[in-house]
């Protein structure tokens, strides 16, 4: 019998909470992004809800595999009885064969849509307009871990069925090196966007080998959380 999304998630939490330096802080980071709160987890638990803020602020002791075992298989209890969407989400990812740390979320759309309706759902501002209106999947990349880890191979990978999708760059600080990427391997996907920065904050020639390579480039500062909450209510 496989191990299984749900069982691979769930040692990968309980791993990073265990190894980190900070277990409380990765906690915390685990619970905002699974959009559970400390009270709905402490209420999962059987337990008060200061229990869990004084695991994430330090205050209690770092608690032991037992007890991160019980939170973890608390959170994934919350996102089954909600519909399972991030058990989903790393399941997408680990089947086309990526690590979890290197793409966040990989889908292909059952039919396409306008690219200015994908930058409406994830609070995009477009800054070019590409060739193609249109995109059918999306990719969310880690920018510096794809980069530095994935081959030219892999990085085609990304695509997954076709290019007719949003790549969408995380951990970017100006946009150069998704950009330059994006000059070395072809073909180039319909859009791209550069999450966590503004147009103010936007590599200068950002723009101009977007509209030499004829893609869309738009940026968002919305939160990753909203952001991938935002694409699941794309068809």
């Amino acid at each position: 019998m496989g191990r299984g999304p749900r069982r691979e998630l769930a040692e990968k939490i309980a791993g990073e909470i265990t190894l980190s330096n900070d277990p409380g802080a990765t906690l915390r980071k685990w619970r905002t992004d699974f959009d559970v709160s400390q009270t709905e987890l402490a209420d999962t638990l059987a337990v008060s809800s200061s229990v869990i803020s004084d695991y994430e602020s330090g205050r209690r002791q770092s608690p032991g595999i037992g007890v991160i075992e019980r939170i973890v298989g608390a959170l994934l209890d919350i996102d089954e009885g909600r519909g399972g969407g991030r058990i989903r989400q790393h399941a997408r990812v680990l089947s086309a064969g990526f690590d979890s740390e290197i793409v966040h979320d990989l889908r292909e759309y059952p039919a396409t849509i306008p690219i200015e309706r994908y930058h409406d759902t994830i609070g995009a501002t477009e800054l070019v307009e590409g060739s193609q209106a249109t995109v059918a999947g999306h990719t969310v990349i880690d920018s510096i871990e794809a980069i530095t880890r994935l081959s030219s191979e892999e990085f085609y990978r990304l695509y997954g069925q076709s290019t007719n999708r949003a790549l969408v760059f995380t951990n970017v600080t100006r946009g150069e090196s998704p950009l330059v990427a994006m000059r070395v391997v072809t073909p180039t996907p319909n859009a791209i966007v550069l999450h966590g920065l503004d147009e103010d904050s936007l590599w200068e020639h950002a723009p101009r080998l977007a509209r030499i390579d004829g893609f869309s480039l738009a940026v968002t500062t919305t939160d990753l959380p909203t952001m991938l909450d935002g694409m699941r209510e794309l068809p």
